[in-house]
């Protein structure tokens, strides 16, 4: 085969493509936005990101009913989000769900219900720090989140000093 024959062929298996990839589109009407579902991988997600976020405002005896409460003030939290929103943060889960993304991507070898703290916290750093800006966006959506949802319930108030509300707000 000659170049001039191989750079014809290239050319017309493009156009093949892209003609296809048009017509794909244009035939296909778009699916409409849906609320945001935690499902199990995204709560194990969850469980293994909460405790690294919050450190050591989690109390170190009784981690289970506060990381429960945190990860059911996160679901609140996107619920209350626009539809399109959910949706990207829906995909983010789906992102961190799947095998090969969350260990090329994410660094985290393994489910999440087995991840080391230490792997966590390497791949929230490598994400808060990164040079693209969809990822760290993906870690301030988690960080906002997160801390938002905890700070949020009047339970972790006390750990911190707050007494709540003034009362002549309420």
């Amino acid at each position: 085969m000659r170049r001039r024959s191989f750079f014809k062929w290239g050319l017309a298996g493009a156009c093949t493509l892209a003609a296809g990839g048009i017509a794909y589109r244009l035939g296909r009407t778009p699916a409409p936005a849906q609320r945001f579902v935690l499902d199990g991988e995204a709560r194990a997600a969850l469980a293994a990101i909460v405790p690294v976020m919050l450190g050591s405002a989690l109390a170190p005896g009784a981690v289970s009913l506060p990381l429960a409460r945190a990860i059911d003030g996160v679901r609140t939290a996107i619920l209350g989000l626009p539809l399109a929103q959910q949706g990207e943060v829906q995909d983010l889960f789906g992102l961190l769900a799947l095998a090969p993304a969350r260990r090329l991507v994410a660094g985290v070898k393994g489910n999440w219900s087995q991840a080391d703290p230490g792997q966590v916290a390497a791949f929230l750093h490598s994400w808060r720090f990164h040079r693209l800006a969809t990822l760290q966006t993906a870690y301030l959506a988690l960080h906002d989140l997160i801390l938002g949802a905890w700070y949020g319930d009047s339970a972790s108030w006390a750990a911190i000093g707050y007494p709540g509300p003034l009362a002549e707000l309420s």
